[in-house]
């Protein structure tokens, strides 16, 4: 299992990119993990993960909790497959994104700037795989 976290847009907050990398940096100890942007005009997700489970962030989505999330991991890392990450554009996603999706995932009813956003849904990663491994962080 492979995990993706893709966003659109420039990262403008060093800071805070620098967080998400910390922690997809860590990831990697547990699972192969990449984070990078993407221009939806020249790279299809769909078409680059096919059999990939791909969930997006919406303000529509469902929220879960930690422990419920770490089981998204638990799921596909017996399975096998690789799961990707979208974080949208400034506007959010496209109506085509939002139904293509095979889940949406809010991480909260309010609104982050994208730069923190990626660095929760990064953090989120980390710490379901944590979970899994009984590793100390989460406690």
């Amino acid at each position: 299992m492979k995990v993706f976290l893709y966003f659109i847009g420039k990262p403008r907050d060093a800071m805070l990119n620098g967080f998400a990398a910390e922690f997809v940096k860590r990831t990697t100890r547990f699972a192969p993990c990449e984070m990078r942007e993407i221009d939806p005009a020249k790279f299809d997700i769909f078409a680059k993960h096919p059999s990939a489970r791909k969930i997006f962030l919406d303000p529509a989505g469902k929220q879960l909790d930690s422990a419920d999330f770490s089981q998204i991991f638990a799921r596909h890392e017996q399975l096998g497959r690789d799961i990707v990450f979208l974080i949208g554009a400034h506007d959010g996603l496209t109506a085509d994104q939002r139904t293509r999706a095979d889940q949406l995932l809010s991480l909260s009813p309010m609104t982050f700037p994208h730069e923190l956003a990626r660095a929760i849904l990064a953090e989120q990663i980390y710490r379901a795989f944590t979970m899994l491994r009984n590793h100390p962080y989460p406690r």
